[in-house]
């Protein structure tokens, strides 16, 4: 597949030109050096406010709604969910809307990457985001995935190929305009690989590894990127299922989502505890991790 989703040596995204007015031209003497081109705004102090607008990549994610839902409740006003069109979708807007908030809906596929820049570029053309939240992402079934390696290969994809696709496009947006957030919703399911879920867990190592990454590539641009790693969500299609221990909620999340924003907080564990657990299962020789129950 060609790459759509550079940066040009420039340092604007290429699909912004078609949407975005560029910087006018100076002339340049022999004398003197070919100036760069700018962003659009010079990059500000990195804001520990919260969005006033706000962009939902994965829009009927329960985690995804539940942050919305308490920001419009904050001080957001502007919230795009974009997402594969659905009733769902439909209803998730209608049910922000009756919060207060101006919402718009956006078509957009995890899966279809080369639909990403223009779909995207689109909506930062309306205007700024001042935070994206990357909420899209598939559980998979590991039994039945490990049988049927297309499947496997379709949780990969949608939980990290798209996320990177998407991720680029929305950094390279954000940094042009000198000023915002991307919040990426990890797991703590991909701090180790463990038997009962790897093809999952895989893939949310790759996009957090990624998204730190990331976050180090814009440092001093105004951009920042903040990691969230939940535990084991309880949403409505684990409801009668037995739950994982230090198990959280999309309240709960969307809370921590919120405190990790006033702090600065580059990553978020929800709850906190999972931190110093994670930090001592990461260490654990591996004849004896497998014999954990997790």
């Amino acid at each position: 597949m060609k790459d759509t989703h550079g940066i040009d040596p420039a340092g604007i995204p290429k699909f912004l030109p078609q949407f975005l007015p560029q910087p006018v031209p100076q002339p340049v003497t022999q004398s003197q050096p070919v100036p760069r081109a700018t962003p659009r705004s010079t990059p500000r102090a990195l804001p520990r406010s919260l969005p006033q607008s706000l962009l939902v990549l994965g829009g009927t994610s329960e985690i995804g709604l539940a942050v919305a839902r308490r920001l419009i409740t904050r001080r957001t006003r502007t919230v795009w969910l974009a997402g594969r069109p659905s009733p769902g979708l439909e209803a998730a807007a209608a049910h922000l809307r009756t919060l207060g908030a101006e919402v718009r809906i956006a078509e957009f596929d995890a899966l279809d990457c080369d639909t990403h820049e223009e779909t995207l570029g689109k909506i930062f053309a309306e205007g700024g985001i001042d935070m994206v939240l990357l909420a899209f992402g598939v559980p998979g079934d590991q039994a039945r995935d490990e049988a049927d390696p297309p499947a496997a290969v379709r949780v990969a994809q949608t939980n990290y190929t798209g996320a990177v696709s998407a991720g680029l496009v929305c950094a390279g947006a954000l940094e042009h305009q000198g000023y915002g957030s991307l919040v990426v919703l990890s797991s703590v399911a991909g701090e180790r690989a463990r038997r009962a879920d790897f093809i999952y867990g895989s893939s949310k190592a790759g996009l957090d590894a990624f998204a730190q990454g990331l976050g180090d590539a814009l440092e001093g641009t105004g951009v920042r990127v903040m990691v969230v790693r939940p535990g084991s969500v309880r949403t409505a299609k684990t409801a009668g299922t037995a739950q994982a221990p230090l198990s959280t909620t999309p309240e709960q999340v969307a809370l921590a989502v919120e405190l990790g924003l006033r702090r600065g907080s580059e990553t978020v564990w929800v709850p906190g505890v999972l931190r110093v657990v994670m930090s001592a299962l990461r260490h654990l020789p591996r004849a004896l991790f497998r014999r954990l129950p997790v």
